[in-house]
């Protein structure tokens, strides 16, 4: 698990079940995007999002409204999907681009520099180019891959 911001976290399924390291980061909300845990005392969304399929705008709206309000609820909120890699940082880099009006690139960039492993797949930041009318070659997003490495 990556802090993204002091609200916003990114990490695997795998963190979602840890209650542990959930308490020790004071995680007050989750946004779920692999398989549903319910943790007492911790708000939680579930949403199926495909792994390699174009997200779905109402479930990119929904996830990111999710994310925000735990944000003005004063909440730290992780975002997790199976790996951490593909769908989780989508919807971080959404939220950033909402929440600090950032582009759609600097947002990615921001993610991708707290928490190397993210990567999103072709047809979901596709659909978030389109989602939010930005232009952002894929390409630009393997091309920052390749320099972090």
């Amino acid at each position: 698990m990556n802090e993204i911001r002091p609200w916003l976290y990114i990490g695997k399924y795998r963190d979602t079940l840890d209650k542990s390291c959930l308490e020790i980061k004071s995680i007050q909300g989750m946004l779920q995007l692999a398989e549903k845990v319910e943790q007492p005392g911790i708000s939680s969304l579930y949403l199926p999002v495909e792994d390699f399929a174009p997200l779905q705008f109402d479930l990119l709206e929904k996830g990111v409204a999710f994310i925000r309000e735990q944000k003005r609820l004063g909440h730290r909120v992780l975002v997790a999907c199976g790996a951490g890699i593909n769908r989780s940082s989508s919807f971080c880099a959404a939220a950033l681009k909402e929440e600090e009006g950032l582009s759609l690139f600097d947002a990615f960039k921001e993610v991708k520099r707290k928490h190397p492993d993210s990567n999103p797949h072709q047809p979901i930041w596709e659909s978030l180019c389109s989602y939010y009318n930005d232009s952002t070659p894929y390409l630009d997003i393997m091309r920052l891959s390749i320099q972090n490495l």
